[in-house]
């Protein structure tokens, strides 16, 4: 008998679902299906493969509505957001679809005589997405689309939050009328799934999610030598300098801070503010702060739910209390926000102040509504702290400078650098980072470089 699993909902701790680990035998049956229909799918052309991919993006917006319900329920964004993350998917696959032809177009360098020679993308076969719950169509989409775009069959393996996104995106791929075999998604245990990576069967492996998961996957796939791609998470940074628009700055980064409850691998974490705006700044971000509405993710007057589970909440709560013993002033009353209780995923967001590198919550990923905010004397200063952590997906500066923002971007250890915006990804800019935070990239054109191998073609014509 197959193993069963459970999804409790934040909302209120109640079971939203159940469903059944594939087997042994399903996982097997499931890539067998996959290993024949890669060859037919990519000969197909790609003209087909993306109006069929642009078919079941049609019926995901579509569907739009079972969509959001479906974020909400599982993972406690307010139903007022969720139906964004729909706009951002559309967004990001129809860009990837929209490049394409030009991504897998033969490279062919200088003519020489007697000689025909390119170099062709070629798809790697068949590619593993393990999708993460926190923005759970958003992060399947920069793998799924191109891989299918490429020629490559696709396994999706879902959060076990998440059961719900995998068979939405299975409804959507059947509906557009793929092939069987070209995309399929496995409920699957870690077990399980560590067997399947170890084995000849997966070409590739697209992971999002923790250090550790990644560690689990680089060690599972070490003794194959295929492609990796690990975006692990972040503690991302800000800088607000001097010449920083402060009333912007404190909006926006308000926002990065502590939308979808901080759960966001680029969200906000630390904050540096240079000391002539300091006291403003900290003014104005406590005055945001607090006109969120922290409850109920299914009334439509919330903009601030609950976290996905209660330990995720203690967890955050724990870093709080501890920097708050060593110094660190919390300047948000939690009494503020009524819904905010000890031992539930209802956590109140809080701003603090008087931090230091010494405190857990200014090195460790909170991944929660959370943010710790440091005076700093100038840009030197705040880019060693910037630079102080084990991770490096994305930092900001706020400044009216771009010439200054783009001297002090090359300073920084760190995947993407904005100036005067954050928490945001661009699917014509690559995707990456550095240390902790992983390696391979996603999205822009070089997003199809590693779904795909390149083969030289050198032809004697004459």
């Amino acid at each position: 008998m197959s193993e069963r699993f459970s999804v409790v909902t934040p909302i209120d701790g109640s079971e939203l679902c159940s469903r059944e680990y594939a087997s042994s035998a399903e996982i097997a049956t499931a890539v067998q299906a996959a290993q024949a229909a890669q060859a037919p799918w990519f000969e197909l052309g790609l003209a087909a493969r993306k109006a069929k991919i642009a078919a079941a993006i049609d019926w995901l917006v579509t569907h739009k509505d079972e969509v959001a319900a479906a974020i909400t329920h599982s993972m406690g964004r307010p139903i007022s957001q969720s139906p964004g993350e729909v706009k951002g998917l559309e967004e990001r696959a129809r860009y990837m679809l929209s490049i394409a032809d030009a991504a897998l177009a033969d490279i062919v360098p200088e003519e020489k005589a007697g000689f025909k020679r390119f170099l062709r993308r070629e798809p790697v076969g068949l590619v593993l997405v393990m999708a993460p719950w926190n923005y759970p169509f958003l992060t399947a989409v920069n793998a799924i689309v191109p891989a299918l775009a490429a020629g490559n069959v696709v396994l999706l393996k879902h959060s076990s939050q998440t059961p719900q996104v995998a068979e939405l995106f299975q409804a959507a791929f059947d509906a557009a009328g793929l092939p069987a075999g070209v995309f399929q998604s496995l409920h699957m245990n870690h077990a399980d799934t560590d067997a399947l990576l170890q084995s000849d069967a997966v070409d590739f492996v697209a992971f999002t999610g923790s250090v550790n998961g990644g560690h689990q996957v680089q060690a599972a796939i070490s003794k194959r030598f295929i492609g990796a791609g690990l975006e692990l998470g972040g503690k991302d940074p800000a800088y607000v300098r001097a010449d920083a628009d402060v009333a912007s700055a404190a909006e926006n980064l308000v926002d990065g801070s502590f939308f979808n409850s901080g759960q966001s691998c680029c969200g906000i974490e630390r904050i540096y503010v240079h000391e002539s705006v300091y006291e403003p700044f900290l003014q104005e971000f406590v005055r945001v702060t607090k006109q969120y509405r922290l409850g109920n993710p299914t009334d439509a007057n919330t903009n601030l739910g609950p976290m996905v589970r209660s330990s995720a909440a203690d967890f955050v709560r724990a870093q709080i209390a501890e920097a708050v013993a060593q110094g660190a002033k919390s300047l948000v009353d939690e009494a503020e926000f009524p819904a905010s209780q000890a031992g539930t995923a209802y956590l109140a967001p809080h701003v603090l102040a008087d931090v230091t590198h010494d405190m857990r919550v200014m090195r460790e990923e909170s991944f929660g509504p959370v943010v710790g905010i440091m005076a700093v004397k100038d840009d030197a200063e705040a880019i060693r702290l910037m630079n102080d952590s084990d991770y490096g997906l994305t930092a900001s500066i706020w400044t009216q400078d771009a010439a200054a923002a783009e001297a002090l971007a090359a300073k920084i250890a760190t995947g993407t650098v904005f100036m005067n915006r954050c928490d945001y990804l661009d699917p014509a800019l690559a995707w990456t980072g550095v240390k902790d935070t992983g390696h391979g990239i996603s999205l822009s054109e070089l997003g199809y470089a590693q779904l795909t191998r390149i083969k030289s073609y050198h032809l004697r014509v004459a």
